[in-house]
């Protein structure tokens, strides 16, 4: 009988499940795990900062449908990868984070005074889905099956395995059989019921006004063509929760894009019949509530979801239905070609033109941006110029306050699920590490982060990251040397009457929201990478296409108007989005 560590059946284990990656940072206390990863050709993908670990995982988990595994060593290690932890917890992004512990006879509970000890499990078994310690080397593979079932079930998000130090070094002697999969952990997409299919597409046929609300849980089950294809049955305009902008994408017709907020409440405000798909209908949905939808009293709502707990959540369903996205829109897709001849499509594909004329409008309008070509860059030139140069379906990073707002202004999401940010949260600095994590999910392809400065400083380490693993990310910092969005809430709450007749209010006027001078195209090139700095629109293209062409990482300075990059498009929405509807 061989003798085996604890990390290793750990490894092993991931190999069955078809992992390829894991993310995290080497060290002594789990050495047993990442050598046996290393030796079985499980790739280990190691950042700067563990937190930076999380958001590769979440990000590789969201690109490519599989599981995001993480790791971090015990004290301080885990103590990094909290934040990021957090973060994908909220945006729903499936990761399992593997960390090392100190010894049992020192923890759980700690005896007081251990080096480098906390309750690990305690404190991620607070904001994760599911958190667990082993006990002993007998209880890995059982605790392990446990933690990938979990990880499966319902809605995505983190899961958590904590192993003693000594259980994932040391070796005993034992014969540890390796389950498949199915033998553990459901394989096959949770099926509707028959009957809430047909009661669905019986309510959808009948509308005069349906539409699709989509939300991450499309994202997720790779829906895409699923949804593409009931849209089109039904002539039915789909608007998306943030995360899942682009989910349809934005050359169809039926597409609502997220950033055509007045044209999302109208929609949602004319629609008869909800179709919500895997979205728990939150705060940024604006709560399913009036005046931003339409009265529940006289909309009625079919929601689907994977989470049982999330069915009329904060919308009331009329119709819940439990079941996988992806496989529902088949099923309701068959369900719907019968009842073609039912259904008054040429009154909804008369009322669908009239919102794409809508949506072209309103993009001519945030066109004439463009126009601008003063110096320094008005922001609205980065999006239109990433869209024209970057290749079609490259992943867009989006991250920073005001830089994310223009970004999703100025882009059009046209291949559904490229679209990578923390909608959810809004965590400044996790695109950095993001932008690798898309890299690694879908190699061969530039990755486009949009980021501003502030956000840029919180893990600008994860450039070297890049460099080192040949990810070519073009990271292109938009450099306004301000806390943008907080400043222009400061200005309103300082001196409104001033602000709104100025734009902006001298910085002895402001508390503590001016930053200096970085020179980020060089910092990057002092990691290796390619770099570039703008500060004329006429400067900005070519400088891309270099970055482009150079096939590594690049980092690209950006010097916009500091002004007009704070008065970005759609802020009085967000501050609306804020408050209670009155609903």
């Amino acid at each position: 009988m061989a003798e085996i560590s604890g990390g290793e059946v750990l490894a092993r284990m991931l190999q069955c499940e078809g992992v390829e990656k894991v993310f995290g940072i080497i060290d002594g206390t789990y050495f047993g795990f990442y050598e046996a990863l290393h030796r079985l050709g499980i790739e280990i993908v190691t950042p700067r900062h563990e937190t930076s670990a999380a958001h590769m995982a979440g990000t590789y988990a969201r690109l490519t449908g599989r599981l995001g595994v993480c790791m971090a060593s015990n004290g301080p290690g885990v103590a990094n990868l909290l934040p990021g932890l957090v973060v994908e917890q909220a945006e729903g992004n499936r990761v399992l984070a593997i960390t090392s512990a100190r010894r049992p006879s020192i923890m759980y509970p700690d005896r007081g005074g251990a080096y480098q000890c906390f309750d690990q499990c305690g404190v991620i078994g607070r904001i994760a889905k599911w958190s667990a310690a082993a006990s002993s080397f007998e209880r890995v593979p059982e605790l392990m099956r446990k933690a990938l079932r979990k990880s499966w079930a319902g809605r995505p998000g983190v899961v958590h395995l904590d192993v003693p130090e000594t259980i994932m070094n040391g070796k005993v002697k034992a014969q540890v059989a390796y389950w498949d999969p199915p033998q553990y952990r459901a394989s096959a997409p949770l099926e509707p019921a028959a009957r809430e299919v047909q009661e669905a597409a019986d309510w959808l046929a009948a509308a005069q006004a349906p539409m699709i609300h989509a939300g991450s849980g499309v994202v997720h089950a790779g829906a895409f063509e699923a949804l593409a294809r009931v849209a089109e049955l039904l002539q039915a305009p789909v608007t998306t929760s943030w995360a899942a902008r682009g989910a349809l994408s934005e050359d169809s017709p039926l597409a609502i894009p997220m950033p055509h907020v007045k044209l999302n409440h109208q929609v949602r405000c004319e629609a008869d019949v909800a179709l919500i798909l895997g979205s728990r209908v939150g705060e940024t949905d604006w709560w399913g509530k009036p005046p931003y939808w339409r009265d529940p009293r006289q909309q009625k709502t079919i929601q689907v979801d994977l989470d049982a707990d999330t069915i009329g959540l904060n919308k009331p369903a009329d119709l819940g239905i439990q079941a996988d996205v992806g496989r529902f829109l088949q099923l309701l897709a068959e369900a719907l070609s019968e009842r073609q001849s039912r259904m008054p499509l040429g009154q909804r594909r008369t009322r669908n033109a009239g919102y794409a004329q809508a949506v072209e409008r309103e993009r001519a309008d945030w066109a004439r941006a463009y126009a601008d070509t003063g110096s320094p860059v008005h922001p609205a030139h980065i999006g239109a110029a990433c869209d024209a140069l970057f290749p079609r379906g490259s992943v867009l990073v989006a991250d920073g306050g005001n830089a994310t707002i223009w970004a999703m202004f100025h882009h059009r999401a046209v291949v559904p699920g490229r679209i990578i940010s923390t909608f959810k949260f809004g965590m400044l600095g996790a695109g950095m590490a993001q932008a690798v994590g898309a890299a690694m999910a879908l190699p061969g392809q530039p990755v486009c982060c949009i980021i501003g400065d502030g956000a840029f400083g919180f893990h600008p380490q994860e450039v070297e990251t890049a460099v080192r693993n040949h990810a070519q990310v073009i990271y292109i910092v938009l450099v306004d040397r301000q806390w943008g969005m907080v400043k222009m809430n400061q200005q309103f709450m300082l001196r409104p009457l001033k602000t709104l007749l100025f734009k902006q209010l001298g910085p002895e006027e402001t508390i503590k929201a001016d930053l200096g001078e970085i020179e980020f195209d060089r910092l990057g090139m002092a990691m290796g990478a390619h770099g570039e700095r703008v500060s004329h629109p006429d400067e900005l293209r070519p400088a891309l296409e270099r970055a482009l062409a150079s096939g590594r990482c690049a980092v690209v300075h950006v010097d916009v108007d500091p002004v007009k990059h704070m008065w970005a498009p759609g802020l009085i929405h967000f501050k609306k989005m804020h408050e209670e509807p009155r609903g």
